[in-house]
C-alpha cells in the first residue's frame, strides 16, 4: 500500500506547474523514449533504426521521378521510367523528412535502402540493382563509391512511409555545424 501512496504523490508532483516537475517530466519522457519506446519499437521492425531523418539531399526532386529517370545511369541498369511507376516515395524525399523503417526483407529494383557505407552516418538511397546490390542517390548525378557493392550485412533497413519535414525540429540543432553549401532546405 505504501507504494500506491509514493506513486501517487509523484504523481501529484508531476502535475504541479513548476520548474522541477517540469524537469523530472522532461526526464522522464526521455528515459520512456530512449529505453522502451524505442527498443518496442525496434523489436516489431526487425531494424535497429526504426526512425531515421534524411539529413541530406541527395534524394530530393526538384523536378519529379521523370527528370531523375533521364539520367543514363538508369538506362545502363535497364529502368525505364514505366518501371518506376510503382515505386515507393515517386516525389524523393526531402531533407528534414523522418522515415519509419522496416526489416530489409524482399527487396526490390526502386526500394530506398538505409544501409552502412562506413561513412559519418547511415545512407539513405534507391536500389537500381540487386546482384550485386547498388542503389543511387536520386539526386545525385553518380553512384558513389561505397554504393557499388552493398553487402546483406551492411543494410540496416528499408524505407516503407515518411513524415515530411518533422525531423528539422531536430535537424535546426544541427545545421549550424555543417558546411555552409550544406545547409538548408534543398533546393
Amino acid at each position: 500500500m505504501k507504494a500506491v501512496q509514493y506513486l501517487k504523490k509523484f504523481w501529484e508532483f508531476l502535475r504541479k506547474d513548476t520548474w522541477q516537475s517540469l524537469i523530472v517530466c522532461l526526464i522522464l519522457a526521455f528515459l520512456i523514449i530512449k529505453f522502451v519506446f524505442f527498443p518496442l519499437l525496434a523489436f516489431f521492425t526487425g531494424t535497429p533504426l526504426p526512425l531515421v531523418i534524411v539529413e541530406s539531399c541527395s534524394m530530393h526532386h526538384s523536378d519529379g521521378l521523370g527528370q531523375v529517370l533521364a539520367n543514363p545511369i538508369y538506362n545502363e541498369y535497364g529502368i525505364q521510367p514505366e518501371d518506376a511507376e510503382n515505386w515507393r516515395f515517386k516525389n524523393g524525399l526531402s531533407k528534414g523528412d523522418i522515415i519509419f523503417v522496416v526489416a530489409p526483407e524482399n527487396l526490390k529494383i526502386g526500394d530506398i535502402i538505409i544501409f552502412n557505407g562506413n561513412e559519418k552516418y547511415p545512407i539513405i538511397h534507391r536500389v537500381i540493382s540487386l546482384f550485386p546490390i547498388k542503389t543511387k542517390g536520386d539526386h545525385n548525378s553518380a553512384l558513389l563509391p561505397v554504393e557499388t557493392n552493398i553487402q546483406e550485412s551492411q543494410i540496416i533497413g528499408k524505407a516503407v512511409f515518411r513524415i515530411p519535414l518533422l525531423g528539422w525540429a531536430k535537424l535546426i540543432f544541427f545545421e549550424i555545424f555543417k558546411n555552409p553549401s550544406d545547409r538548408g532546405l534543398c533546393v
